[in-house]
């Protein structure tokens, strides 16, 4: 008979009910994995595509010429940190805010199993990690940034809850807008493309409108929509 290996065995690290539903931490092997309410969102296999997610909205911002000096950034979920390690490693950015809706989660990076990942950029001055629902921080509050970068599910036609839906209609990208500055730029990371989701921007006002494929280690490719702010 086979024998099943223990790394065949994803082990449970933390198991917490949150206001949006059960989020689980679990070791795979030597994989970290998160996932909500079932749904697997991410693990710690590869992190290309959440990397290219913040260089993008760099090169996009360079490209709009709304940069301001330096440029700030507001990433939307915090992940298992790469978007955010990545983006604390490169010294063009100035004020570096992380929006991240379940406690769970920040704990985890918090000198938790995913602090080997984001420690240092949780250290870096630049960083402030805000607790909130992100359709909420941005309709809220008073602050604006250079680039938008969204990574909370698996695409604009595949949330982790019901109640994101509305992050990619109209109001919520008017959110969005809200908090970009004049040529500011919003990325969104998805595992697939979504023509409807580029038209939704183009109605929405933005301009620039792209989707950039990026290849992965295994399977079909994510992309990054790309968006100039209407402002």
């Amino acid at each position: 008979m086979p024998t099943t290996s223990s790394h065949d065995v994803p082990e449970v690290l933390d198991r917490r009910e949150g206001p949006h539903g059960e989020v689980v931490l679990r070791r795979h092997g030597a994989l970290l994995q998160i996932i909500a309410n079932g749904c697997f969102l991410m693990d710690t296999s590869d992190g290309r595509s959440e990397r290219r997610l913040v260089d993008a909205a760099a090169e996009a911002l360079d490209a709009s010429g709304g940069r301001s000096a330096p440029p700030h950034l507001l990433i939307g979920g915090l992940g298992v940190g790469f978007s955010l390690a990545h983006a604390a490693a490169d010294p063009r950015w100035g004020r570096i805010a992380v929006v991240e809706r379940e406690r769970a989660v920040i704990d985890w990076h918090r000198g938790g199993p995913l602090a080997e990942l984001s420690a240092e950029a949780l250290d870096d001055l630049r960083t402030e990690v805000v607790e909130s629902d992100l359709v909420r921080y941005v309709n809220e509050t008073s602050d604006t940034y250079d680039a938008l970068c969204l990574d909370i599910d698996n695409g604009p036609g595949w949330t982790v809850t019901e109640d994101n839906d509305g992050l990619y209609a109209p109001a919520g990208l008017a959110g969005c807008a809200r908090v970009l500055r004049p040529g500011g730029v919003l990325a969104v990371w998805s595992a697939q493309p979504s023509p409807e989701f580029e038209e939704t921007l183009r109605n929405a006002g933005f301009q620039q409108v792209r989707t950039e494929e990026i290849p992965v280690a295994r399977g079909v490719p994510d992309v990054v929509h790309l968006a100039v702010g209407p402002g």
